[in-house]
């Protein structure tokens, strides 16, 4: 049990859930009295369902504009393209419809559309980046005056926090962006929207909800109420994300899913700094082009191995809400994902211990969570360790 620290609260409003969409944005909208609501989506879900068509008729003249080219990763061009048609509409609230990477887009566009930033090269600066000390130096920037609702149709929970990451193509990285008020004012959780997503993303997007929460458990500067919040979350989500498996049209299963992301985001709410996990996710998502979404379930089982000697009371609670008490957390893990039918290992999502060496070392340069990872890793070397646990 913590015995001291600090919680911080998020820069949010509220979370609405078990509503749908369309109906709980208005009020929403009207509540802020807000006018010119501009909606970043999934092209999916403008093209391929009636979810955001509802929301146009719903928001009438409320409607300013709609974007819906964000690519997978979150790209520094589609920000920058989003921000500009926002800026031209004079939208004055965003409204983000989507996975991850729309969440991350309509919170980076947010600082572009603040500073007139409409290139990609425009965002040089605006990073966070790691100092010699190893310390992260978040620069000092105007905040934006436009805010953003976030309607998350995945579980993977990035809509939590004030934080995003923004794939810059040329140099193949994803850098991380954080302003406290880049976090949504609201998040909208409907379960009936979330039908839609596709089975391997609803699936792996839990398990990345998951990882939240299992690197603010075993976080070195958590809090009582983020440890009891995460562990509540894992529970509800090993039992929630089978059954949605089973029954993958149930909307009280899908919604029960949403509210363990919720709690498994605490962590992030609270801005527990991640770990290894998240920094070594991010390379391989922004270099080796690995799904967001599977980095946890081929990584979690080693980050867990090599956390473990300074983890072993967290470890012990994470086995319990695993439901594999007594056992070690890393195979109660790798067992879970094994059962939902995701991989469970680098080769299978196709990264080779040739790309290793690159790997361990962006990671050491470029990603600030592998030094509050709660076992130290000071050497790119023990970056690859990981890696080989992964393999």
């Amino acid at each position: 049990m913590r015995t001291a620290g600090t919680h911080l609260f998020p820069m949010m409003d509220r979370v609405i859930f078990g509503r749908p969409a369309a109906q709980a944005l208005m009020e929403e909208v009207e509540r802020l009295n807000k006018r010119r609501v501009f909606l970043m989506v999934s092209n999916t879900l403008n093209s391929k369902t009636n979810e955001i068509e509802k929301v146009r008729a719903a928001l009438g003249e409320r409607f300013a504009g709609l974007f819906d080219q964000i690519p997978q990763h979150t790209s520094r061009q589609g920000a920058a393209r989003a921000a500009r048609a926002a800026v031209d509409v004079e939208a004055d609230l965003i409204v983000a419809i989507g996975g991850g990477s729309v969440v991350d887009a309509s919170k980076i566009m947010l600082i572009c559309m603040e500073h007139k930033i409409f290139e990609p090269k425009g965002l040089d600066g605006f990073e966070i980046k790691i100092g010699p000390d190893r310390v992260p130096q978040r620069p000092t920037y105007r905040p934006p005056s436009v805010r953003m609702i976030a309607i998350p149709s995945t579980l993977s929970g990035g809509e939590y926090n004030a934080g995003c990451l923004v794939t810059d193509t040329d140099r193949k990285l994803k850098q991380t962006f954080f302003h406290p008020l880049m976090m949504p004012i609201a998040i909208i959780l409907d379960p009936e929207l979330a039908l839609h997503a596709p089975e391997t993303l609803w699936l792996g997007s839990g398990t990345r909800a998951m990882d939240h929460a299992i690197e603010a458990l075993c976080a070195k500067n958590g809090s009582p109420l983020v440890d009891a919040s995460v562990l509540r979350g894992v529970a509800l989500m090993t039992r929630m994300l089978p059954q949605s498996r089973i029954n993958p049209i149930d909307v009280a299963i899908r919604a029960q899913c949403q509210i363990a992301s919720w709690l498994c985001a605490f962590g992030l709410q609270a801005r527990v700094p991640m770990g290894a996990s998240h920094a070594i996710g991010h390379v391989l998502g922004g270099t080796c082009g690995v799904a967001h979404y599977l980095c946890t379930p081929v990584m979690m089982p080693g980050i867990l191995q090599y956390n473990e000697p300074a983890t072993e009371e967290a470890q012990k609670e994470l086995a319990i809400a695993l439901g594999r008490p007594g056992g070690r957390a890393s195979d109660a893990f790798r067992q879970f994902v094994a059962e939902l039918g995701l991989p469970t290992s680098l080769k299978e999502v196709d990264v080779t211990e040739g790309q290793f060496d690159l790997i361990a070392q962006t990671t050491m340069k470029e990603e600030m969570f592998i030094h509050t990872n709660p076992r130290t890793v000071s050497k790119w070397e023990q970056v690859r360790d990981i890696l080989k646990l992964a393999a």
